[in-house]
Protein backbone atom coordinates (compact mmCIF):
# COMPACT_ATOMS: atom_id res chain seq x y z
CA UNK A 1 0.00 0.00 0.00
CA UNK A 2 2.96 2.36 0.65
CA UNK A 3 4.01 2.41 -3.01
CA UNK A 4 0.57 3.55 -4.15
CA UNK A 5 0.28 7.09 -5.51
CA UNK A 6 -1.27 9.88 -3.47
CA UNK A 7 -4.17 10.05 -5.93
CA UNK A 8 -4.85 6.32 -5.54
CA UNK A 9 -4.84 6.64 -1.75
CA UNK A 10 -7.26 9.54 -1.95
CA UNK A 11 -9.52 7.55 -4.29
CA UNK A 12 -9.45 4.66 -1.80
CA UNK A 13 -10.26 7.13 0.98
CA UNK A 14 -13.25 8.37 -1.05
CA UNK A 15 -14.59 4.82 -1.41
CA UNK A 16 -14.25 4.11 2.32
CA UNK A 17 -11.38 1.63 2.08
CA UNK A 18 -9.99 1.32 5.62
CA UNK A 19 -6.50 0.32 4.46
CA UNK A 20 -6.34 3.30 2.10
CA UNK A 21 -7.54 5.59 4.88
CA UNK A 22 -4.88 4.29 7.29
CA UNK A 23 -2.17 4.63 4.64
CA UNK A 24 -3.39 8.14 3.72
CA UNK A 25 -3.25 9.29 7.35
CA UNK A 26 0.15 7.65 7.91
CA UNK A 27 1.55 9.32 4.79
CA UNK A 28 0.31 12.84 5.47
CA UNK A 29 -0.26 13.24 9.22
CA UNK A 30 3.21 14.63 10.00
CA UNK A 31 3.07 17.25 7.25
CA UNK A 32 -0.47 18.26 8.16
CA UNK A 33 0.36 18.52 11.87
CA UNK A 34 3.64 20.34 11.13
CA UNK A 35 1.94 22.99 9.02
CA UNK A 36 -0.83 23.41 11.58
CA UNK A 37 1.77 23.75 14.36
CA UNK A 38 3.71 26.40 12.48
CA UNK A 39 0.61 28.46 11.75
CA UNK A 40 -1.16 28.15 15.11
CA UNK A 41 1.93 28.15 17.30
CA UNK A 42 0.07 25.86 19.70
CA UNK A 43 0.43 22.09 19.83
CA UNK A 44 -3.10 21.39 21.05
CA UNK A 45 -4.66 23.66 18.47
CA UNK A 46 -2.46 22.05 15.81
CA UNK A 47 -3.70 18.59 16.81
CA UNK A 48 -7.30 19.76 16.46
CA UNK A 49 -6.59 21.41 13.11
CA UNK A 50 -4.76 18.33 11.80
CA UNK A 51 -7.58 16.04 12.84
CA UNK A 52 -10.18 18.28 11.22
CA UNK A 53 -8.09 18.60 8.03
CA UNK A 54 -7.81 14.83 7.66
CA UNK A 55 -11.51 14.47 8.41
CA UNK A 56 -12.36 17.05 5.74
CA UNK A 57 -10.09 15.27 3.27
CA UNK A 58 -12.04 12.09 3.94
CA UNK A 59 -15.43 13.82 3.61
CA UNK A 60 -14.48 15.69 0.44
CA UNK A 61 -12.13 13.17 -1.18
CA UNK A 62 -14.53 12.70 -4.07
CA UNK A 63 -14.44 16.45 -4.80
CA UNK A 64 -10.64 16.44 -5.36
CA UNK A 65 -9.71 17.69 -8.84
CA UNK A 66 -6.17 16.72 -9.94
CA UNK A 67 -6.16 19.55 -12.51
CA UNK A 68 -6.12 22.09 -9.69
CA UNK A 69 -3.06 20.69 -7.88
CA UNK A 70 -1.52 17.67 -6.24
CA UNK A 71 -3.08 15.79 -3.35
CA UNK A 72 -0.45 17.23 -1.01
CA UNK A 73 -1.21 20.78 -2.14
CA UNK A 74 -4.94 20.17 -1.76
CA UNK A 75 -4.56 18.69 1.73
CA UNK A 76 -2.14 21.36 2.95
CA UNK A 77 -4.44 24.09 1.62
CA UNK A 78 -7.26 22.60 3.69
CA UNK A 79 -4.92 22.52 6.69
CA UNK A 80 -3.74 26.09 6.16
CA UNK A 81 -7.29 27.43 5.91
CA UNK A 82 -8.40 25.57 9.04
CA UNK A 83 -5.34 26.76 10.97
CA UNK A 84 -5.98 30.37 10.00
CA UNK A 85 -9.64 30.00 10.98
CA UNK A 86 -8.55 28.56 14.33
CA UNK A 87 -6.35 31.59 14.96
CA UNK A 88 -9.17 33.97 14.11
CA UNK A 89 -11.48 32.26 16.58
CA UNK A 90 -9.01 32.40 19.46
CA UNK A 91 -9.41 35.28 21.83
CA UNK A 92 -6.31 37.42 21.87
CA UNK A 93 -4.50 37.48 25.18
CA UNK A 94 -3.15 40.84 26.20
CA UNK A 95 0.35 40.56 27.58
CA UNK A 96 2.48 43.46 28.61
CA UNK A 97 5.74 43.26 26.61
CA UNK A 98 7.74 43.93 29.77
CA UNK A 99 6.12 40.88 31.40
CA UNK A 100 7.28 38.62 28.57
CA UNK A 101 10.86 39.08 29.76
CA UNK A 102 10.01 37.48 33.09
CA UNK A 103 8.38 34.37 31.63
CA UNK A 104 10.18 31.09 32.20
CA UNK A 105 10.31 28.94 29.11
CA UNK A 106 11.19 25.67 30.81
CA UNK A 107 9.80 22.44 29.43
CA UNK A 108 9.63 18.97 30.89
CA UNK A 109 10.57 17.60 27.45
CA UNK A 110 14.09 19.04 27.68
CA UNK A 111 16.95 17.27 29.33
CA UNK A 112 19.01 19.00 32.03
CA UNK A 113 21.81 20.00 29.63
CA UNK A 114 19.40 21.47 27.11
CA UNK A 115 17.46 23.27 29.85
CA UNK A 116 20.70 24.75 31.22
CA UNK A 117 21.74 25.94 27.77
CA UNK A 118 18.29 27.45 27.18
CA UNK A 119 18.44 29.22 30.55
CA UNK A 120 21.87 30.61 29.67
CA UNK A 121 20.67 31.87 26.27
CA UNK A 122 17.52 33.37 27.81
CA UNK A 123 19.68 35.14 30.37
CA UNK A 124 21.84 36.60 27.62
CA UNK A 125 18.73 37.73 25.75
CA UNK A 126 17.20 39.31 28.86
CA UNK A 127 20.40 41.24 29.55
CA UNK A 128 20.57 42.42 25.92
CA UNK A 129 16.88 43.41 25.95
CA UNK A 130 17.42 45.23 29.24
CA UNK A 131 20.13 47.31 27.59
CA UNK A 132 17.68 48.68 25.02
CA UNK A 133 15.68 51.87 25.54
CA UNK A 134 12.18 50.98 26.82
CA UNK A 135 10.35 51.97 23.61
CA UNK A 136 12.65 49.81 21.49
CA UNK A 137 12.41 46.91 23.94
CA UNK A 138 8.63 47.05 23.87
CA UNK A 139 8.55 47.25 20.06
CA UNK A 140 10.86 44.28 19.53
CA UNK A 141 9.05 42.14 22.11
CA UNK A 142 5.68 42.98 20.57
CA UNK A 143 6.92 42.16 17.08
CA UNK A 144 9.42 39.38 17.72
CA UNK A 145 7.90 37.50 20.64
CA UNK A 146 4.19 38.23 20.42
CA UNK A 147 4.23 38.24 16.60
CA UNK A 148 2.49 41.56 16.03
CA UNK A 149 2.97 43.33 12.71
CA UNK A 150 4.62 46.75 12.60
CA UNK A 151 1.18 48.27 12.04
CA UNK A 152 -0.18 46.50 15.14
CA UNK A 153 2.83 47.66 17.16
CA UNK A 154 2.19 51.22 15.97
CA UNK A 155 -1.46 51.02 16.99
CA UNK A 156 -0.72 49.47 20.36
CA UNK A 157 2.07 51.93 21.17
CA UNK A 158 0.09 54.83 19.66
CA UNK A 159 2.94 55.95 17.39
CA UNK A 160 3.17 56.43 13.61
CA UNK A 161 3.86 53.31 11.53
CA UNK A 162 7.29 54.59 10.48
CA UNK A 163 8.27 55.11 14.09
CA UNK A 164 7.23 51.56 15.00
CA UNK A 165 9.23 50.16 12.06
CA UNK A 166 12.27 52.19 13.05
CA UNK A 167 12.04 51.08 16.68
CA UNK A 168 11.78 47.41 15.68
CA UNK A 169 14.64 47.58 13.20
CA UNK A 170 16.93 49.59 15.49
CA UNK A 171 16.21 47.25 18.40
CA UNK A 172 16.98 44.18 16.26
CA UNK A 173 20.25 45.69 15.08
CA UNK A 174 21.25 46.61 18.63
CA UNK A 175 20.31 43.16 19.96
CA UNK A 176 22.36 41.50 17.25
CA UNK A 177 25.34 43.70 18.02
CA UNK A 178 25.04 43.11 21.77
CA UNK A 179 24.65 39.34 21.46
CA UNK A 180 27.44 38.91 18.91
CA UNK A 181 29.82 41.07 20.95
CA UNK A 182 29.02 39.08 24.09
CA UNK A 183 29.39 35.78 22.24
CA UNK A 184 32.84 36.74 20.98
CA UNK A 185 33.85 37.75 24.51
CA UNK A 186 32.92 34.29 25.86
Amino acid sequence: MWSVSDEALLAGLATGDRDAAAAFVARFQRRVFGLARVITGDERAAEDVAQEALLRAWRHASAYDPRRGSVVTWLLTITRNLAIDSIRVRRPTTIDPDDVLSLALASSERGPAEAAELAHELGRLRVALGALPPEQRRAVVLAGVLGLSAREVAEREEVPLGTAKTRIRTAMLRLRALLVTEERAE
